[in-house]
């Protein structure tokens, strides 16, 4: 049965009026406005990491293990995150892979300029006409 939920531990540590997060099992880092805001940051770099990396996922480290890691990463004598907060955080990856699939894409299009001007004067909105229209051909 393939996993698709973990738990990994995660380092949250103050720094003036940021949460920085430092996450051992995947060497990121990233940081949040609140702890909160830096769990769902955490949660969000596992889940982008995981969906890059599928069925080369790391296992999650113990307590222990992962206070080595973070030991091993300071490279700042006077900044460890191994004396933040740890607490471990969570990611679906299956429901997150279906977020990313949902997600808007930017593209961009070139109109003549008299069917843009009209267009512009009727309200007409591009993304839905040109969602619609893409939906009618590959449903066909």
């Amino acid at each position: 049965m393939e996993i698709t939920k973990r738990a990994y531990p995660v380092f949250i540590k103050e720094d003036g009026k940021q949460s920085l997060v430092y996450i051992p099992d995947w060497e990121l880092f990233t940081e949040g406005d609140s702890v909160a805001d830096a769990i769902a940051m955490a949660r969000d770099a596992i889940g982008l990491a995981w969906v890059d990396c599928v069925g080369h996922e790391p296992v999650p480290s113990s307590y222990n293990d992962a206070k080595k890691k973070a030991k091993k990463q300071a490279d700042d004598a006077n900044f460890h995150y191994s004396d933040g907060i740890l607490t471990y955080v969570d990611v679906d990856v299956v429901k997150y892979s279906e977020k990313l699939r949902n997600r808007a894409v930017r593209k961009n299009v070139t109109l003549p300029y008299w069917l843009n001007e009209k267009a512009e004067e009727m309200g007409i909105n591009f993304s839905r006409v040109l969602q619609d229209a893409l939906l009618q051909a590959v449903e066909g």
